[in-house]
């Protein structure tokens, strides 16, 4: 049996998407699993012990005509592995073409309208309702193949290797460390970074051996450098400094996690870290932290949220998340590392 799975982005979605290759691994212990990812996110899942390999999609490099071969050249692997199952969990045009392409014997996808994809596919996977979790929607792919769903795996196996590096690149057992994860891809999806700064300052008083490991892209420097200055004997400034592998064992070493909507709140579900998950304009049961979705923070008593759009519209801008007081994150965050 030959499987290919698609699901190239977000780190989120990819990580969210990890259940399906675990559960369809030990279902078919022989069978042989592909995953189609972005090029960008290949270090999540490279030696990944339950996949047999990837198919890169170059999407910035397919992007020019001079650069099409390359891609026709992947397709014609696809196509030459003859999958038996082609699942397509990320149901837009592009990864819908892709999958039908591949040539499987059985293509299956999400029945989501927004591009068209489902005409690829030879069978439809419907979300049961309009707030099931994108986790419980991708595994009803599986139902519809006879594949047993249970939770006796392990979401993000452990990397040696990585966690010992960091342990002594960053000597990280010389403290307890609380993970922040200021930034977001929307910027209505970001708490603002003051009030990240008053966290610290907060819980630094409380709390005298605890650290904060600050995280985030390149793109986040300012964030991070702004909440480090809150408490710079206390603060580890790593944005823009750490590989997917290394903040992934970041989190994993860390007691918790405030965190915005984004993928490094996904890998801490995953892990079963505590999550202090901060909502604006998107819908926590839909794409919240798995198994933690009722701990999420949302000011649902505002008219417009969630609005599930990447710009506010609101009388006061940025109100979902601006309303969401440091004192209350603060309360949280005492409460769970109590716990």
């Amino acid at each position: 049996m030959k499987i290919l799975i698609l699901k190239p982005s977000s780190l989120g979605d990819v990580v969210q998407a990890l259940p399906v290759l675990r559960l369809l691994k030990r279902h078919l212990p022989q069978s042989e699993i592909y995953w189609w990812i972005d090029s960008t996110l290949r270090s999540l899942l490279e030696g990944d012990s339950d996949l047999s390999g990837l198919f890169l999609f170059e999407r910035c490099r397919w992007a020019s005509p001079r650069h099409w071969h390359e891609m026709l050249a992947s397709i014609r692997q696809m196509r030459a592995m003859k999958f038996d199952w082609a699942i397509d969990l990320q149901s837009l045009a592009r990864s819908g073409l892709f999958a039908w392409l591949a040539n499987g014997d059985l293509t299956i996808g999400l029945d989501d309208t927004r591009e068209g994809a489902r005409g690829f596919y030879d069978l439809i996977v419907p979300r049961p309702a309009f707030h099931t979790h994108a986790v419980d929607w991708y595994l009803e792919t599986l139902r519809l193949l006879g594949v047993p769903i249970h939770w006796n795996f392990t979401w993000l196996p452990p990397r040696e290797e990585v966690a010992t590096a960091v342990k002594v690149k960053w000597r990280t057992d010389s403290a307890r460390w609380l993970a922040l994860q200021p930034g977001a891809r929307w910027s209505n999806k970001r708490w603002p970074a003051e009030y990240f700064a008053e966290l610290v300052r907060r819980l630094a008083g409380d709390y005298d051996q605890l650290s904060f490991a600050i995280l985030g892209s390149n793109e986040d420097a300012v964030l991070g450098e702004s909440i480090a200055r809150a408490e710079p004997k206390r603060c580890l400034d790593l944005t823009g400094r750490t590989s997917l592998p290394e903040m992934i064992e970041w989190i994993r070493l860390s007691e918790l996690i405030v965190t915005n909507d984004t993928g490094p709140m996904h890998v801490a579900a995953a892990l079963g870290k505590p999550v202090v998950a901060l909502f604006g304009p998107t819908e926590p049961r839909r794409t919240g932290p798995y198994g933690q979705i009722d701990r999420s923070i949302q000011l649902t008593a505002l008219p417009c949220v969630p609005c599930l759009k990447d710009n506010c519209a609101y009388e006061k801008p940025f109100e979902c998340l601006r309303g969401v007081s440091p004192s209350r994150v603060h309360a949280e965050v005492r409460r769970r590392l109590a716990e």
